[in-house]
Parts: structure tokens; C-alpha cells; sequence
């Protein structure tokens, strides 16, 4: 196999099961999601240990608000409590905080959280943590339609100029440059699809799917599965 076809550049993560996870141990749904995000810090450490340039977790989907009010009203603290008590460790390993998403439907004090630590990282030059926060990929896809439909309009490209390179220019993730598209998704809790994250992007990305909640999920069974897909041989509809 190609050496190429082993590099792990960028990861994506649906970080699922927490509330599956709270409720088998008799807990309230927001316990799981609690546990979940001290799992980030641990996971997210392991991937720029292993070299990782870019680690997307999917942390709020735009389908999320129809939950409780009272669990939604939770998620959208959660990003106050992991910057105000994990920045300090991400500065010290050069992290550089990305939040890709929808923020002006954000309450403002969550927006206000993300943008301080966008901020404070924006020097660090080590691997992005990348959240997907109230994001939904058809709703990037038609975002980036609709902004490519009025730059036609306003004279800046030219219709014959769309290709995939172009649309790819209009993601949310263009800024990613030559990382933009996963190599690699995980999933845990053991659902197996997308839930509208990153469908473009993951056109030939290799997928793997654990039964783990991710509370659950370990750096060993983290390590494990990069492993395995460092064994496979990615042929990108190629022989």
C-alpha cells in the first residue's frame, strides 16, 4: 500500500450516545452530555499526539433544537464550561479552536464564548479543533448555493466556472485548504449514518462505526482504530 493512503490529516467524529449512555445508568440525559465533553479534551489530546491536522467533532447539529428545552438549554453551555475550564490545556499544545456552523442562531453568550476562543487561539499553529456547532451540511450546501448564486449575479465568476473545486471554495471547511474533506469518520454508539454532517466532504472518506457510547470511548479503542485504517487501502474509485 501507498504511504499516502495511511496519513491521518483529518478526522471527523460524531460523538454519539451520550444520552443513551446517562439513561442505562439511571442518570439524566445531561449527565451523559457532561461526561461527553470531558471525553473531547482526552480525545482531542490523543489526535495531535498522533499528528492530526484538523479533528472535527459534530457537538450540535441545526436538527438538535428540537430536543427538551431544558437538555438544549444545557447544550448551549457547554461550550462556556470546556473553553472556561480546558483552555489553558489547549493553549499550552498549540490547539487553534475552529467552530464551523450557523453562530448567529447561537444565544449570545455561547456565541460571545466561541469567538473568545477563536480568538485567543488564532496564534497557535498546532492542530484546529474544529466543532461542528448548530451545523447541518445541507444547510452549508445550500448556503454555499445560494452564495455562489449571487456572486454569478454580481459578476465575479461565470457560470462555466463551476467545478467541485469551486463549490468545495464555498464550504464551510475551504479553510482547511488541502485538509478540507476527512479521511477518516467515526462514529460511536453504534448508529450507522451521517445525520446531515458533512455530506459533501465525506464523499470518499473511510467510515468506521463503534457500538461504544462515547463516554465510553478510550484512547486504546481510539489508537485501535487508527490503526486499522492506517491498514487500509484507500483507491478513491481507482484500482
Amino acid at each position: 500500500m501507498k504511504q499516502e493512503n495511511k496519513r491521518l490529516d483529518h478526522l471527523a467524529i460524531i460523538m454519539d450516545g451520550n444520552g443513551r449512555w446517562a439513561q442505562e445508568r439511571h442518570l439524566p440525559r445531561i449527565i451523559g452530555h457532561r461526561s461527553g465533553m470531558n471525553k473531547v479534551k482526552e480525545i482531542a489530546l490523543a489526535a495531535n499526539e498522533l499528528g492530526v491536522k484538523v479533528l472535527t467533532l459534530y457537538a450540535f447539529s441545526t436538527e438538535n433544537w428540537g430536543r427538551p428545552r431544558d437538555e438544549v438549554n444545557y447544550l448551549m453551555k457547554l461550550p462556556i464550561n470546556f473553553f472556561n475550564k480546558f483552555m489553558p490545556e489547549l493553549q499550552k499544545n498549540n490547539i487553534k479552536v475552529n467552530i464551523m456552523g450557523f453562530n448567529d442562531k447561537l444565544p449570545l453568550a455561547t456565541a460571545e464564548i466561541i469567538k473568545k476562543a477563536e480568538q485567543e487561539t488564532a496564534d497557535n499553529d498546532g492542530m484546529i479543533l474544529n466543532f461542528a456547532f448548530n451545523y447541518g451540511s445541507r444547510q452549508e450546501i445550500t448556503a454555499a448555493i445560494s452564495k455562489i448564486a449571487l456572486d454569478i449575479q454580481n459578476k465575479k465568476i461565470e457560470v462555466d466556472s463551476i467545478n467541485e473545486q469551486l463549490v468545495s471554495d464555498y464550504l464551510m471547511t475551504a479553510k482547511f485548504g488541502d485538509y478540507a474533506d476527512p479521511d477518516l469518520l467515526i462514529r460511536t454508539s453504534g448508529e450507522e449514518r451521517l445525520s446531515n454532517f458533512m455530506l459533501w466532504q465525506l464523499a470518499y472518506s473511510e467510515f468506521y462505526f463503534t457500538k461504544t457510547y462515547w463516554p465510553d470511548f478510550t484512547t486504546d479503542e481510539f489508537k485501535k482504530i487508527v490503526e486499522e485504517y492506517q491498514h487500509r487501502d484507500r483507491r478513491f474509485g481507482k484500482i
